[in-house]
This record gives C-alpha cells, sequence and structure tokens, in this order.
C-alpha cells in the first residue's frame, strides 16, 4: 500500500521478556508497520486489516497466531473502535480481534524477516550488498516493496513508477538495482 514505509516482524501483546520464535510465551506474531499520514490514513490501514484475514476468533490456536490489534494512542483506540462497529455491521460473523494498547515490540530474528523475499535467494543476495546492515536492509521500503511483489501484491512497473515519485536523487539507481534482480 502507498505511504506504508516499513513493515517488520516481531513479538507483541504478551508479558513474556525477550520473547523469540521458540519461546513467544503469551505474545502474538505481529507486524509492525510505518506509514506517512501524508500518503495513507490509519484509518485505510485498518479497513485492509480486516478485509485482508479472518478475525474470527474461534480460529486461532493459542495465542500466537490471534487475531490482534496494537494501538499507540487514545486516536487510534476509537478510530480502531469505530471502524470495527462499522464493519460488523456488515459482517454475519462475529469480528474477534482484540485491540489492546501496545506495550512493548519485540523484532522477530533476522531469518524470519522479509520471509517471501528471501525465498529467491539471487535477488536478496543483490539486494543486501546495496544495504550496509542487516537492520538498514529490514527497515528500507524497498525491501518491504519487494516482499510484497513476491507475495503476489502489485508489479515491478507499479513500484518502478512508485519509487520515481519517492523524490530521492537516487532514484535511478534503485530502479537499476530492481531491473537487475532475478527472479
Amino acid at each position: 500500500m502507498r505511504g506504508i514505509i516499513r513493515t517488520r516482524v516481531g513479538y507483541a501483546g504478551g508479558t513474556t521478556q525477550t520473547p523469540t520464535y521458540k519461546q513467544m510465551g503469551d505474545h502474538t506474531e505481529c507486524l509492525q508497520i510505518d506509514f506517512d499520514p501524508n500518503q495513507i490514513t490509519f484509518e485505510d490501514i485498518v479497513r485492509h486489516f480486516w478485509s485482508s484475514h479472518n478475525s474470527n476468533r474461534g480460529n486461532y490456536k493459542g495465542r500466537q497466531y490471534l487475531s490482534l490489534f496494537l494501538y499507540h494512542d487514545i486516536y487510534q483506540k476509537e478510530d480502531l473502535e469505530k471502524i470495527k462497529q462499522e464493519i460488523q455491521g456488515t459482517n454475519s460473523q462475529s469480528i474477534g480481534t482484540e485491540i489492546a494498547p501496545l506495550v512493548h515490540f519485540t523484532l522477530a530474528e533476522e531469518k524470519h524477516q522479509k520471509y517471501y523475499l528471501k525465498r529467491y535467494s539471487s535477488a536478496t543476495q543483490k539486494l543486501r550488498e546495496h544495504f550496509a546492515t542487516e537492520e538498514a536492509f529490514t527497515n528500507a521500503t524497498l525491501v518491504a516493496r519487494l516482499n510484497s511483489f513476491v507475495k503476489g501484491y502489485g508489479t515491478l512497473s507499479s513500484l518502478r513508477q512508485e519509487i520515481e515519485q519517492w523524490g530521492r536523487e537516487d532514484a535511478g539507481e534503485i530502479i537499476s538495482l530492481v531491473n537487475g534482480l532475478k527472479w
């Protein structure tokens, strides 16, 4: 989605200190999203969230894969509750998504970041050469977009157009990098 700057996976919503994939405790696997409110609204993200997964709480076993939305402030909470009521009014199945304040987010291990993109090892290797650190790779808007692309969202053509609109001096270099990736 345009306006999404960064995505990272991790663990949140529980009390376990320093959760990991193998020892998650009472946390839930979560997606952390940073966005530009000048390009996309929180409301747009919330609507997309509820339209893109099954929020029926009965489908989840334990907390690891629970339908959970963690908010940052009272304004986000109010928007979440309002939109939930709107959607519930048109949905025959009860929305079981847990809504709670974000207390702490623990970044998941590196192997879990950009999972779909990493299935293309030659493309991932070429991209990593462009970033100084693994953190820079994980946090990059370009990498988030490519991870989405290989999952089936968007096209390379639309990504190239978006890169041109980022207003970066190195847009041509980024587009050349994308054009040179082997899928």
